[in-house]
């Protein structure tokens, strides 16, 4: 049985189109992609991360349990601290991407709820003499997140001039919407500036009527996973599970801040350091700029010569530079911006850009 959001009511209301991803029945659209992305753009977008999940680390060890599990620093976090990071195999490829939070007496994950049961089995495979505890707080907590210029805006209306809203990324702060106490993280999933909202569930429709409300006087609009969908890609976001996943390196998903060099031992860090000290990977997630007015497929391979040298993993249209991109494995000899290649069976001319393929405004 699909799983849906505790806002499921209200995405109706506001005439989302429903599809399923990841087990999750999820908007899909609100009946005007376009909109939704230029309001994120322009102004800001309300996106639905119900479909994330949350684990919470307790106990004298969590620290030292977690710099051995993750790819990168988290001795390096300070209270109200974050970062990006992976968990790996002992082959140095990728179970998971996460974000970790630094709490004063706790550390948290959190990540696509699909992945919950393979991470916490995993971590409790190596929880051996750890004092340790894990609880999965995704029954009680979700998340909602507003992206784009004005979210700051929006936010300084919703929770009082005087609060103290975080400025790095990764970074959170506690505040109270609506009665209810949440932690706003700064981080953005668009290229644009935005803040995520982890609230209590009971709470969540309260503080998403709020922000619905506030929001119109910021143009705000809701945003589905199709508008999602493209302003990732233009800001050359991978996600787990279409551009990469179990099959992949950490080093060829090109996800450079989920990994530290200095940190020591970790799983899978013998394999990460091997690769850092040879100088490459054979294959790389790269950018690419195509010709003609449509999408290319995931799967499509990438020739150059007659010779296939990789394979797409994602491709929209950008509204922006008015022309498709995807994301792709290449080779490493044709990872070069402007590297000219040829994509499919129609053979599309295509280039390799660098990434993001957009700054942020």
């Amino acid at each position: 049985m699909m799983k849906a959001s505790p806002l499921i009511n209200l995405h109706r209301s506001n005439g989302a189109v429903l599809a399923e991803r990841d087990g999750w029945l999820l908007p899909a659209h609100f009946g005007n992609p376009a909109a939704e992305y230029d309001a994120v753009r322009r102004a800001a977008g309300l996106i639905d991360f119900s479909h994330r999940g949350l684990l919470q680390f307790t106990g004298p060890d969590r620290l030292s349990f977690l710099q051995g599990m993750l790819s990168n620093d988290v001795r390096a976090l300070k209270p109200f601290d974050g970062q990006y990071a992976a968990l790996l195999t002992q082959q140095g490829k990728v179970l998971a991407d996460v974000r970790v939070l630094c709490a004063m007496n706790s550390l948290y994950l959190d990540f696509w709820e699909n992945l919950q049961e393979k991470i916490l089995a995993h971590l409790n495979r190596y929880l051996i003499a750890d004092e340790v505890e894990i609880a999965a707080r995704s029954q009680e907590y979700a998340i909602l997140s507003l992206q784009g210029p004005a979210s700051q805006a929006v936010l300084q209306k919703v929770t009082g001039a005087g609060a103290d809203l975080p400025t790095l990324s990764k970074q959170h702060a506690m505040v109270a919407i609506e009665g209810a106490a949440a932690c706003l993280v700064y981080d953005s999933h668009t290229g644009e500036a935005g803040y995520d909202l982890i609230a209590p569930i009971a709470s969540l429709p309260a503080i998403a009527a709020k922000l619905t409300d506030i929001g119109k006087q910021f143009a705000v609009s809701w945003v589905g996973e199709d508008a999602l969908n493209v302003l990732r890609l233009e800001a050359g976001i991978p996600r787990y599970g279409v551009d990469f996943g179990e099959d992949n390196l950490l080093l060829e998903v090109g996800i450079d801040n989920a990994v530290s060099f200095t940190k020591g031992c970790y799983l899978g860090q013998e394999v990460v350091e091997r690769i850092r000290s040879r100088g490459h990977v054979n294959r790389k997630l790269c950018g690419l700029v195509i010709d003609g007015a449509q999408a290319v497929d995931p799967g499509d391979i990438v020739q150059v010569e007659s010779r296939v040298v990789g394979r797409i993993t994602s491709s929209v249209i950008s509204p922006r530079l008015q022309r498709p991109i995807a994301l792709g494995y290449l080779h490493r000899d044709f990872c070069a911006p402007d590297t000219a290649v040829a994509i499919g069976r129609s053979l599309r001319h295509a280039t390799v850009a660098a990434l993001p393929f957009l700054q942020s405004s």
